[in-house]
């Protein structure tokens, strides 16, 4: 999982974060009303480390579970808590499986 030790984060940084383009991130923003970073003076928008959990969310239902934007927009109204949680879970468990296959990787040099 990434640092997110910083207060904001540039659009470009959290493209780059997400492994997404800038131009997702400002289309998910006009789409999904819980995306709202904040702007400074020049009109940059900065996000917070909870913004980019919130798009990570948003990815996990559209790329990965294959939503259309419509569906999990009301997928997250209805119930907000539970999608979280189980992104969460599922962001772990993936967590694990890289830290198994490392392992497993190790392993198999061991044997030789």
């Amino acid at each position: 999982m990434e640092d997110l030790s910083k207060r904001y984060y540039r659009i470009g940084d959290v493209a780059s974060i997400l492994n997404i383009p800038t131009s997702t991130l400002r289309f998910w923003e006009k789409e999904f009303t819980i995306i709202k970073p904040v702007r400074n003076q020049k009109n940059t928008r900065l996000y917070t480390p909870k913004d980019i959990e919130t798009i990570k969310m948003i990815h996990f239902l559209v790329k990965e579970k294959g939503l259309k934007l419509d569906a999990a927009q009301a997928l997250i109204r209805r119930n907000r808590d539970g999608v979280s949680k189980q992104f969460e879970v599922i962001e772990r468990l993936k967590g694990i499986k890289a830290k198994l296959q490392t392992l497993n990787h190790y392993l198999g040099k061991v044997k030789e």
